[in-house]
């Protein structure tokens, strides 16, 4: 009690204290008492505890569930989750009596008036057997899962013993339910008259039994399903038994006196059967079909949580159907009405509903989840019936009485939009050479948004914004169906309308436009002078444009992309007039002099810089780009000059450039040399990780040219020797990642693109490239340069991989890790066995066993002699995890693995 009274005291401190060094010095007392045998019951691993008190352990827990057997449910719960919990980390022979289930037997025989508690444990033993917060080795806990399969048959027994006791029958189901997820092999004939099988198909028409059944029912419907266990047909008999029983509940999904819960349990039953008969339900027999209905009933349902457990199924059988090649063997062709039918059905899930402007966030969010999963299965249904096919049925939802309207009102635009929606949904499935329906949509589109603008508040606009959508998501078939022209200059003027409406609506209006020019760009090309004049009307913001900042960048893209159609000489001019509204504003602002340019906020010059680095980017004509950039590098150079100091300014300017380069490439020679000569200089200064970036784009294009490898040289070891000065200890790594960031980025392209330039310590470091650089065109003559400085440090490098997986980073972090060892592995063979072998063996055994070091061992050497990749991921996985099960088995391993050639002083690495 006293020890107690400490603790509470000691977290009391930890919490509430106003003393700063109190709150310290009680986090310093709980990190040791923790250490501690008296606080092993904090701790989440078994093996702190003293072998010596396993008994006594499990004796008090026996006492308590017996004492509980009257008490709260929850309070079993977790006695038996304790007791559980146990079990996974004692294997059967040190438990004794048989294993715990055979001692669970017997204490149920010595202990009839506790069985209740008894059961609960029954239940969640399989539960547990999968539950990876118990923190036993993975050897442990397989073994734990073959021990209750082996004793599947004493557990049913012990279950069917309990039916005697009727109050105990929804304990019972429940607990049979927890033990066929083990899925062991039981024989369906045996399944198929069980007691415990037939008291759950019974127990479907009784409301307080119905979940409990449809949870032991559910299991066994996946049972028959599994692959390791026969397939469907070796368990007919077991089906037969099971799906009249659940059909017999079809009539149930429509009772409204149903309770809600008990719908969604059956309805769950059938979305399992769907699940698991996919293959005979494509087949498309008669029987199979009936199930096929009852999915429909449930995709029907007015609730949406009911309605979407079959949406798994109709993907899954899209994809079954597809992979098979066949849309015959869908069925018959009233099935295949069926199918159509089904999809009208969901369709009236993405109607906005009625109190729409009334809605929460969240509520929000859920409606637009769900026209996200109706997207998906009408996906499916185009995939399945063809986009063709389901266009029409889409499209008679968007004509039909209700679903639009031409006189100005607007009490239909919930349906319209929702049609609108749903067409928009399968576009990339209807063919673009689709001549029917088409350009009916367009028509109505063109129509319904004209009528939409004569009101501009929020239904219209919601519907505005889906009209523009639409137009943009058959931007594809606008090109390429024989009609499609005919409709562009509608559609665009239709855009320029939406661009007038919201900030919304122009957004979608922007985006689509972008699509349009993306797709349409040569059929464009005659109409530039137009789509200029919308493009500078929404840049400078004229008249009633609403089109924000962001969205201008969709703007810019679709001019580009048009751009990039024309021929070279019509090209540049194009360019300077794309340029011109986003030049204009930042020579204005240099002309005002240094002290202006310094004051003007970020904002005020990004956003012109981001849409000339987006025209760098899609306008593919190199050097058009390469002379605009020239021209413009006074204006660059000026900015660089005074807003060096400024983040956000430079990483708009440098991602400017990096497209540039990216774009122009050798053309870019001109101005790359004082491009890279500003940054260089200002790097000193001002030490922005994105003139690294910027650097790293310029090697990866220019680092094998032979003309630029003395300028280069100059540049990167100007960049590097900084940059280690800016890195000296690790608060420094930590307070400037991104610095760390871009230098190794930087680091790997000089290796990559210009190894001759490689002459520092500090590239090297950055091992994967390190170690894999004799795999490169020309690396392999400098295999010796990385040799000479890789194998002195070899023991130590490899120490350190073997402490970063094993928790020295964090486990988000291992697949990175992973890939430097098999690099490391794959360069140096046996030498690099050897250095893992050193280092894993100072791994303490209370941390990993001999038999799990040697695991990964193993499966190491397999990498040398195989190349077996996935085995060592697997053992890396499981060794990563033993040693990270808790804290203070994390603490030995890393104690033990620090390299002693490491001395941190005052955080520097010496």
């Amino acid at each position: 009690m006293e020890l107690q009274n400490t603790v509470k005291e000691a977290l009391n401190a930890l919490y509430h204290h106003p003393d700063d060094a109190v709150r310290m010095q009680a986090d310093r007392w709980l990190q040791e008492f923790q250490r501690t045998i008296d606080a092993w019951q904090v701790q989440r691993d078994f093996e702190e505890l003293p072998s010596e008190a396993f008994r006594p352990l499990r004796d008090s827990l026996n006492s308590l569930l017996t004492a509980f057997h009257k008490g709260p449910p929850k309070v079993r719960t977790q006695i038996s989750l304790a007791v559980a919990a146990l079990a996974v980390h004692v294997p059967a022979k040190d438990w004794g009596d048989g294993g715990i289930v055979n001692w669970l037997r017997d204490e149920m025989n010595s202990h009839p008036e506790c069985i209740p508690s008894f059961l609960e444990l029954l239940r969640v033993l399989p539960e547990e057997a999968f539950n990876y917060k118990i923190a036993a080795r993975p050897d442990r806990r397989r073994q734990f899962e073959k021990e209750l399969a082996s004793l599947m048959e004493v557990a049913l027994d012990i279950l069917r013993a309990c039916l005697n006791i009727s109050e105990l029958t929804e304990q019972v189901l429940e607990a049979f339910a927890s033990w066929l997820r083990l899925r062991h092999r039981i024989p369906s004939s045996t399944l198929a008259s069980h007691p415990l099988v037939l008291t759950a198909l019974s127990s479907l028409s009784s409301d307080i039994l119905l979940e409990a059944s449809v949870n032991v029912i559910s299991e066994l419907i996946h049972y028959t399903a599994a692959r390791n266990s026969g397939g469907v047909v070796a368990h007919m008999p077991l089906i037969q038994v099971i799906v009249p029983q659940v059909m017999s509940l079809k009539s149930q999904l429509r009772d409204s006196s149903k309770d809600e819960e008990d719908v969604k349990a059956i309805a769950r039953l059938f979305a399992d059967m769907g699940d698991s008969y996919l293959e005979l339900i494509a087949n498309g027999s008669d029987e199979s079909m009936v199930i096929v209905h009852a999915l429909l009933e449930v995709a029907s349902h007015p609730e949406y949580d009911i309605a979407s457990m079959t949406f798994n199924f109709w993907h899954n059988l899209q994809i079954y159907l597809i992979e098979r090649d066949s849309y015959v063997s869908f069925g018959n062709e009233a099935s295949i009405e069926a199918e159509r039918n089904r999809r009208l059905l969901v369709s009236f899930r993405v109607q906005y509903p009625q109190d729409y402007a009334d809605l929460s966030r969240e509520d929000l969010k859920d409606f637009k989840k769900t026209r996200y999963d109706v997207a998906d299965v009408l996906i499916d249904a185009a995939l399945v019936l063809g986009g063709e096919a389901t266009l029409k049925i889409l499209y008679m939802k968007l004509v039909e009485p209700g679903g639009s309207s031409g006189n100005g009102e607007h009490s239909n635009w919930r349906s319209a939009e929702a049609a609108l929606y749903c067409i928009r949904a399968i576009s990339d499935y209807v063919s673009v050479t689709e001549a029917e329906v088409m350009p009916q949509v367009n028509n109505l589109c063109i129509f319904l948004l004209s009528d939409f603008l004569l009101v501009t508040f929020v239904r219209p606009s919601l519907s505005a914004i889906q009209v523009c959508l639409t137009i943009g998501a058959y931007s594809k078939w606008l090109d390429a169906a024989p009609t499609g022209l005919s409709f562009l200059p509608s559609l665009i003027d239709i855009l320029v309308s939406g661009m007038n409406v919201s900030e919304d609506t122009a957004a979608a209006a922007a985006l689509a436009f972008r699509h349009i020019c993306n797709d349409c760009g040569k059929k464009l090309c005659g109409s530039l002078d137009g789509l200029f004049h919308i493009y500078q009307r929404a840049m400078i913001g004229e008249g009633t444009f609403k089109v924000s900042a962001e969205d201008s960048l969709h703007l810019v893209e679709a001019l580009s992309v048009v751009i990039t159609e024309l021929p070279s000489d019509h090209a540049k001019k194009a360019l300077e007039v794309l340029c011109l509204p986003a030049v204009t504003p930042l020579q204005e602002v240099i002309n005002q002099g240094p002290l202006v340019l310094g004051q003007t906020t970020a904002r005020e010059l990004t956003v012109h810089i981001d849409r000339l680095a987006n025209i760098f980017r899609y306008v593919n004509h190199p050097e058009a780009v390469a002379d605009a950039v020239q021209r413009l590098w006074p204006i660059f150079k000026a900015i660089f000059d005074i807003r060096a100091w400024d983040m956000r300014t430079m990483e708009s300017l440098c991602r400017a450039c990096k497209n540039a380069v990216r774009t122009s490439k050798r053309f870019m020679g001109l101005t790359i040399g004082a491009m890279l000569e500003e940054i260089q200089a200002l790097y000193k200064q001002h030490h922005q990780s994105c003139f690294l970036y910027l650097s790293s784009e310029v090697i990866k294009i220019f680092g094998s040219d032979p003309s630029c490898a003395d300028y280069l040289k100059i540049l990167i070891e100007s960049l590097f020797s900084h940059t280690i000065c800016l890195l000296k200890t690790i608060q420094d790594f930590t307070s400037r990642p991104d610095i760390a960031d871009d230098c190794f980025l930087l680091a790997s392209r000089c290796i990559r693109y210009c190894p001759d330039l490689e002459a520092s310590n500090s590239i090297l470091t950055f091992l994967s490239d390190i170690f894999d650089i004799s795999n490169s065109s020309q690396g392999e003559k400098y295999t010796s340069i990385r040799d000479n400085v890789i194998i002195p440090r070899g023991p130590t490098i490899t120490r350190i991989l073997v402490a970063s997986l094993t928790g020295a980073l964090p486990s988000s972090r291992l697949e990175t890790v992973i890939y430097a060892v098999l690099s490391l592995t794959r360069a140096y063979r046996s030498r690099a066995l050897e250095w893992t072998q050193d280092s894993v063996s100072l791994i303490p055994s209370t941390a990993a066993t001999e038999a799990e070091r040697l695991r990964f061992l193993r499966a190491l050497s397999e990498v040398v002699s195989r190349g077996d990749v996935n085995a060592l991921t697997i053992s890396i996985e499981e060794l990563s995890e033993v040693c990270r099960r808790n804290r203070t088995v994390q603490e030995i391993v890393q104690g033990a693995l620090r390299p002693l050639e490491l001395n941190l002083v005052n955080g520097v690495v010496v």
